[in-house]
């Protein structure tokens, strides 16, 4: 009878059921890393067993969190520079635009088309090639002619 040397302990079979995909994936990684398919299923039952694999869990969580929570608080930010510069813009026009006589209002509603057609069109172009003012704005692109 074979006796059970020091760092060695009792091994036991267990026969389980996986589905087929999992079972491959766990013999692509055995022979990637060149250990038997008993070894992966072995280190993934202790890394699930392990009393600190909830604390894992949890630690990994909370950074999603943390930085969500960031990025909802820049995502907040920009709203409110936005929401700001177009009250600054809307006060400013309303303030220096004098009002139009009646026989020039034709005229100045074509020309406000004109204008808006070339708006909508360069805000097209930037989006596509994703430039952003707030980049420009904040310093994190430099501004460039022709946009």
């Amino acid at each position: 009878m074979a006796s059970i040397s020091e760092g060695e302990s009792m091994r036991d079979r267990i026969n389980l059921s996986l589905p087929a995909e999992l079972i491959g994936r766990i013999k692509d990684i055995a022979d990637r890393k060149r250990v038997t398919r008993s070894a992966i299923v072995e280190a993934a039952v202790e890394s699930f067993l392990s009393p600190d694999h909830a604390d894992m869990q949890e630690a990994a969580l909370t950074r999603r969190l943390d930085r969500l929570s960031r990025q909802v608080a820049r995502l907040e930010r920009d709203q409110r520079i936005t929401t700001e510069t177009l009250a600054l813009f809307v006060r400013f026009w309303l303030t220096i635009t004098p009002p139009i006589a009646p026989e020039r209002q034709a005229a100045a509603q074509a020309k406000g088309r004109e204008r808006f057609d070339g708006f909508v069109e360069t805000l097209g172009k930037r989006v596509q090639k994703g430039r952003w003012f707030t980049d420009e704005v904040v310093g994190d692109r430099p501004m460039l002619d022709g946009d």
